[in-house]
């Protein structure tokens, strides 16, 4: 009678060399074999359940089923842990037996058939009692005279009352050797199974008794002299382990410096609880050193360490004007800071995020701060983050355990309040290895992280005194809980005269010194500077205006050693050369005006842009066509310009069928570069407008806002960005959407005052100020006398615009 029962099932197979698991015991093992790591994964991916069998050949790259023993193991995998190279260690308990019964060969990964041998339960007669007794027995004598077993093992062992599970756990303990080991695995039925292993026991305890007997005339062999210099040569290696010291000394410097830290209670316990492991194991022990890391992270945390805030309002003031033109908000928010401080003095540290494109100062306003408060400063680029050990560490389970990176930017700075940036933030990725975004949740959360708990300290640390600062690029790609537990201050472009401010104050001072030249060796005018800006950048920031008047230095270094001169005075001429050809064009108002093309204003990351849309109308079959890599969301706006144009062509005088005659193109420059949003609605519309009547637009008017079929003009964002894009380009006259007109309150003095910002609720006022003339209204007499000409009368009157499009005959141009 077979004192088991058979299921079916099949699991990623990885071939052992050298190893017998038993179900019941955790083995763990390195994998280095492609074929095996990728089963492993595989397994993984499913449910963490993998068929183990041990190979007859360890040389051997892929066995076949000759080259297998057809007994295994269905195991569980418990962790994987990746190694330098292609390796891999693997942690791995023991579920059921299992015989092979086949093995697909796949594409990166073998796939094995098996049949899981489940053990009837036998009943516990006088027989079965006294083999299990025997068992206990014996293993109790192989304990005793190898000197192998560990008390809890042992007693965990002599608990044991199954004998299937008994006979696997004490062959896993005492046999060494692969072959007996599998020869074990091999017997299916319990009780067989446990009295061969007691046989085993036997043999095994004899030979350990034996072993114990030479070992004991070895020693007593030994030579004084030998002893002495065995023991000579186990000092000289305590003495370099510990750097001529000793592991009491160290432990005695080691409790001596912890009564002096102030740590909290818990770090305090846990940190004394190492200390005393540490005055236990010998110096050989590996784990000596991980365990001596562990208390010298925590010792070296700046415990109750906190720098004193210099709290004088002028002071800060002076210091944030000095090195930073503009960005009033930010400089007034920690104005405010500094004041509540000096009020309450025990405020928790703020945590802000600075919005705006590259290159306004972001991450230099942080380093100001810092310097204005007296504090400490440490940065931490958060860009392309996608491990959440990055922020919270490893577990010390781990080999080469560190704490993340916020707690050792903490340590690097010596005190509990720095300030503290994180750079990027909303550039931080996901993957299986974990969310660092959730991870940050704690981070930034002013009521939990006084006590953050890093997985290499599995202590509390307090962050509440730390003045956190993040910077983005845009806040749409910040999660949202993430977003509500900062508070957001936009850092927007600058205006032409603040470029030119920073660049005489800051950027050429700065770049003058870094190339090591004399103070006043390289002279720039405003007037070089503003080509400078306007010819060669096209940004919201300064950081392409530094570089090139990096090169501009260079250049002029190169010119002084060459001419053997001391001063170099940049002029036009001297700018073409040493710059090139001006990438950029600065458009100046006034230009002619044109039919079918319009400024639009755009947002982007880098900052706002001027967008030329234009629109053509061709006979066709009523089709509308959209280019420029646009976005839905703009092609939905161009239908819906379309729709109001339609809805409203009698009134603009439009005599054309939209529907079945004219073919309409409306295309974006710049086709390479991906634009969407809807805030080119009135645009778009007063494109097709004018293409459509045959009225030029005027070229120093610029618009924005999001239309709706009803000719309303909607709110937009980024208007600071797209005024400063409109003042860049030289426009003189802005139309945005009446509900922006609060937002014009945050606009530069500049460029409110160079600008005519004139805000509108609906199209038809668009029209009125972005057309050379109003159209006429279509009178219904000459409806009718057109529908009466027919097609090829109106075909008459098509004539060609100067650009090439078709359409009616225009109105006189005012």
């Amino acid at each position: 009678m077979e004192m088991y029962t058979i299921e079916n099932a099949s699991y990623p197979f990885v071939p052992m060399r050298g190893m017998v698991l038993f179900p019941g015991t955790v083995l763990h093992f390195d994998a280095g074999r492609a074929r095996s790591i990728e089963a492993l994964e595989e397994a993984r991916r499913r449910n963490s359940i993998v068929f183990l069998s041990p190979q007859k050949n360890i040389d051997e790259e892929v066995p076949g089923m000759d080259g297998l023993f057809l007994v295994g193991t269905v195991a569980k995998i418990k962790q994987i842990v990746k190694l330098p190279g292609s390796h891999c260690r693997v942690i791995v308990e023991g579920l059921h037996r299992a015989r092979l019964t086949g093995v697909l060969e796949g594409e990166t990964f073998s796939e094995a058939s098996v049949e899981i041998i489940h053990p009837v339960e036998v009943e516990k007669d006088a027989k079965v009692q006294a083999l299990i007794k025997a068992a206990h027995d014996f293993f109790s004598d192989y304990a005793e005279s190898s000197g192998k077993i560990s008390s809890d093992r042992f007693e965990s062992i002599m608990k044991m009352e199954e004998p299937g599970a008994l006979a696997d756990v004490i062959a896993a303990n005492i046999l060494t050797k692969m072959e007996e080991r599998q020869e074990i695995h091999e017997i299916l039925d319990d009780l067989q199974r446990l009295e061969r292993v007691c046989a085993m026991m036997l043999t095994e305890t004899e030979m350990a008794g034996v072993e114990r007997e030479v070992q004991q005339r070895v020693r007593e062999q030994v030579q004084d002299n030998q002893k002495e210099y065995f023991l000579r040569e186990q000092i000289k290696a305590i003495q370099t382990e510990l750097g001529d010291g000793d592991i009491a000394t160290e432990v005695d410097d080691l409790t001596k410096k912890l009564e002096k830290i102030p740590m909290n209670d818990e770090a305090r316990s846990r940190t004394k609880k190492q200390i005393d492991h540490l005055s236990h194991m010998s110096p050989y022990n590996p784990e000596t050193s991980v365990v001596r890391t562990y208390v010298e992270t925590l010792m070296e945390l700046p415990w109750g360490k906190m720098t004193e805030d210099n709290l004088d309002l002028d002071r800060a003031r002076k210091i944030l004007a000095e090195d930073h033109c503009g960005l009033e908000d930010v400089k007034e928010r920690v104005v405010e800071y500094l004041a509540v401080r000096k009020i309450k003095n025990d405020m928790k540290g703020p945590i802000l995020c600075f919005v705006g494109p590259p290159g306004v100062g972001k991450t230099s306003v942080a380093r100001s701060i810092a310097r204005a408060l007296g504090r400490e400063f440490v940065q931490m680029s958060l860009g392309g983050v996608r491990d959440e050990a990055e922020i919270r560490g490893h577990r010390r389970t781990y080999l080469g355990a560190i704490p993340g990176r916020i707690i050792s930017s903490i340590r690097q700075a010596g005190t509990m309040n720095p300030v503290f940036l994180f750079d990027e933030i909303d550039k931080m990725g996901m993957d299986v290895r974990g969310d660092p975004a959730s991870a940050m949740l704690e981070v930034l959360d002013s009521e939990q992280n006084n006590a953050f708990r890093d997985h290499y300290l599995e202590a509390p640390f307090d962050l509440s005194h730390v003045m956190f600062i993040t910077t983005a690029n845009t806040a749409d790609t910040i999660p949202q809980p993430l977003l509500d537990r900062m508070e957001m201050i936009e850092v927007n472009g600058y205006t032409e005269d603040e470029k030119l401010d920073i660049a005489k104050l800051h950027l050429l001072p700065d770049q003058i010194k870094e190339h090591g030249l004399a103070a006043d060796s390289v002279h720039i005018s405003d007037d070089i500077i503003r080509q400078l800006i306007q010819g060669y950048t096209r940004e919201a920031g300064v950081r392409g205006l530094k570089r090139d008047i990096g090169k501009i230095v260079r250049k002029s270094a190169v010119e002084m050693l060459d001419n053997k001169t001391t001063e170099v005075t940049v002029d036009a001429d001297k700018l073409r050369a040493f710059m090139g050809i001006p990438p950029f064009h600065y458009e100046k108002a006034g230009k002619k005006p044109e039919v079918g093309v319009v400024n639009g204003l755009a947002w982007t990351a880098a900052g706002g842009d001027t967008l030329q849309i234009e629109a053509q109308i061709m006979q066709g079959s009523g089709s509308l066509e959209t280019t420029g890599s646009l976005g839905d969301v703009m092609k939905e706006s161009a239908h819906a310009a379309l729709t109001w144009v339609r809805a409203h062509k009698d009134e603009l005088g439009i005599t054309k069928n939209l529907g079945k005659e004219s073919d309409i193109h409306i295309h974006v420059p710049e086709g390479a570069v991906p634009k969407d949003g809807p805030s080119a609605g009135v645009t778009m519309t007063t494109a097709l407008v004018s293409a459509l009547t045959g009225i030029p637009v005027h070229q120093n008017v610029a618009m924005t806002g999001e239309v709706t079929l009803r000719g309303r003009v909607l709110p937009i964002g980024g208007l600071k960005e797209k005024l400063l894009a409109a003042h860049r380009a030289g426009i003189d006259t802005v139309l945005i959407p009446r509900e922006n007109e609060k937002d014009l309150e945050k606009m530069p003095e500049k460029v409110r005052s160079d600008i005519k910002i004139i805000p509108v609720e609906d199209v038809t006022e668009v029209l009125k100020v972005a057309l050379t003339e109003m159209p006429k209204k279509a009178t219904k007499k000459k409806d009718a006398a057109e529908k009466k000409a027919g097609s090829k009368k109106a075909t008459d009157k098509v004539t060609v615009l100067p650009s090439g499009s078709m359409d009616v005959t225009p109105p006189p141009v005012a």
